[in-house]
């Protein structure tokens, strides 16, 4: 599976070979050892120190749930009247099919999914670049999408990649796709990355947002649960990044919806992050010394 895809989360093995995490992952451990794969938080990658990027079809089953909780709550911080820029991924896809009934909304894109997802949307207006269309990710790529983007200015702009590290901020696996990425950021007020638990801690060969530059980052509950991604969101909000956590419980599979921000948003169980709610970097008091990563995490949240 590794193989075939580039990557794979620890969710997704456990189901194929029907049984738990835990075992699942003491065996990537032992691959691990073997130099077979590269362990990646909440997931694998082929051996190598870099993840390459898997093909549409793999992605859309790669940690599903948490795309669509994290695209729930990305879509709540789109206000009516906003204009932005949305990059390719599936998980800006789920986003967009949540956006289509934010009236008065101009969305800015470079992705066939994304203009397709809003399509039929009535009271978005959908502004495509140019460019030319690289198949993998169904992206528009190349000088032509950089150049329609020269002069642009909206509020926000939400991105994805191939994996998210406080040291190297949000990169990707391939270079037109991450000098696109690099355009849409320029044009944005406001960047907002979302990414999964998988993504965090992976690198690929090409960065697309430097950490200083990530406004806020929408990812999954799993992410604040266990200590290798808590580590990882610590010290992205060391750097600044706004942390938001998506509970998984909330996850809309299908259906364009859209949920103003506001008091409205649900109370989060103990110990994450409630939607919406920044984690600050230097200038939060220190977590208590001696504590597991996820704990420290948890102590800054509160």
């Amino acid at each position: 599976m590794v193989r075939a895809n580039g990557a794979v989360s620890l969710r997704e093995l456990a189901r194929v070979v029907q049984t738990s995490e835990v075992t699942v992952r003491r065996d990537v451990r032992a691959l691990e050892a073997e130099g077979l794969l590269d362990r990646r938080h909440g997931g694998a990658v082929l051996p190598g120190g870099f993840s390459r990027e898997p093909g549409y079809p793999q992605k859309t089953h790669l940690a599903a749930v948490e795309k669509s909780a994290i695209a729930d709550l990305a879509a709540s911080l789109v206000e009516e009247g906003d204009a932005i820029v949305v990059g390719a991924g599936t998980t800006t896809q789920e986003l967009a099919r949540r956006l289509a009934r934010v009236p008065g909304l101009t969305v800015v894109t470079n992705s066939l999914l994304v203009a397709q997802a809003l399509a039929h949307a009535n009271r978005v207006e959908v502004v495509m670049t140019g460019g030319t269309l690289r198949g993998s990710n169904y992206a528009l790529v190349g000088s032509g999408a950089e150049q329609s983007l020269a002069g642009l200015r909206v509020t926000k702009a939400f991105l994805s990649g191939s994996g998210l590290t406080a040291e190297r901020g949000l990169s990707t696996a391939n270079m037109l796709s991450a000098s696109v990425d690099r355009a849409l950021v320029q044009a944005a007020n406001e960047v907002i990355v979302l990414a999964d638990h998988t993504k965090l801690g992976a690198d690929s060969m090409f960065q697309t947002v430097a950490t200083e530059a990530i406004t806020r980052l929408v990812t999954d509950e799993h992410a604040a649960a266990e200590d290798p991604t808590a580590r990882e969101l610590d010290a992205l909000a060391d750097c600044g990044v706004r942390i938001e956590v998506a509970r998984l419980g909330l996850a809309v599979d299908s259906g364009p919806a859209h949920q103003p921000p506001g008091p409205r948003r649900p109370a989060p169980p103990p110990g994450l992050a409630a939607p919406g709610a920044p984690l600050p970097g230097p200038r939060r008091p220190a977590p208590h010394p001696g504590l597991p990563p996820a704990a420290r995490l948890a102590e800054r949240i509160r």
